[in-house]
């Protein structure tokens, strides 16, 4: 496992995705991280960095959808593990690692409808590296294992408490959440996954010390 740190973080970062990238035929990359550490802005750096040589795919693009979640009894913890479809999630990262022609899609989770779109992210067979970001990419259970297998290279960043804790009730707000609700999901939702994944998730390639990545807009988006 390596350590990252350094001001000039973003470039080495990228500097890494593109040898990754040149490297030959498909590459996955996973870019994990607790809720609120900055994950989702990562990712996408890196994909605008790389242009069209890469492609985000984002593992919430997996949600359950609220319906079946209401079904299952699991509407109120949503974002938990159990609420993704974790099988489809690994067999479409599958599919990417040994596509060789044509054009494959992905779903795309809309924070505004709080549901996924599918096939809604083109990934043509020419793009070298799909980029996926999500919290359990190495979760060690509940049939997240299966992610780690299929990526070539894996990210964890860390992320203080107390900066977490700000981004998360930032992002609820921002998601027009209002009064003593936003505190208690961040409480009984977000942190109980938050040290979940600290405790639980397999060793990544490299972890990524996210206050010292050179990003002027790692918020709560993710």
């Amino acid at each position: 496992m390596d350590d990252f740190e350094g001001r000039t973080g973003l470039d080495a970062l990228v500097a890494r995705a593109e040898a990754l990238a040149a490297s030959g035929g498909r590459r996955i990359l996973g870019i994990a991280g607790t809720p609120g550490s900055g994950k989702s802005t990562l990712a996408a750096a890196m994909t605008r960095a790389l242009g069209g040589r890469a492609v985000l795919v984002g593992m919430d693009g997996f949600h359950l959808a609220n319906e079946e979640l209401v079904r299952l009894g699991r509407r109120d913890r949503k974002g938990a593990p159990d609420t993704f479809d974790v099988r489809g999630y690994v067999a479409l990262l599958g599919a990417l690692r040994q596509q060789r022609e044509g054009v494959l899609y992905g779903p795309r989770f809309d924070r505004s409808l709080e549901a996924s779109i599918g096939s809604a992210v083109p990934v043509d067979a020419n793009v070298p590296l799909v980029i996926t970001e999500g919290n359990y990419l190495l979760l060690r259970h509940g049939g997240w294992d299966g992610v780690r297998a299929m990526l070539d290279e894996s990210w964890f960043i860390d992320v203080p408490a107390d900066v977490r804790h700000e981004r998360l009730i930032e992002r609820r707000v921002v998601g027009g959440y209002t009064g003593a609700d936003i505190d208690e999901w961040v409480r009984t939702v977000d942190e109980p996954n938050a040290r979940m994944i600290e405790e639980q998730s397999a060793p990544a390639d490299l972890r990524i010390d996210s206050t010292a990545l050179a990003l002027s807009a790692i918020t709560s988006t993710d």
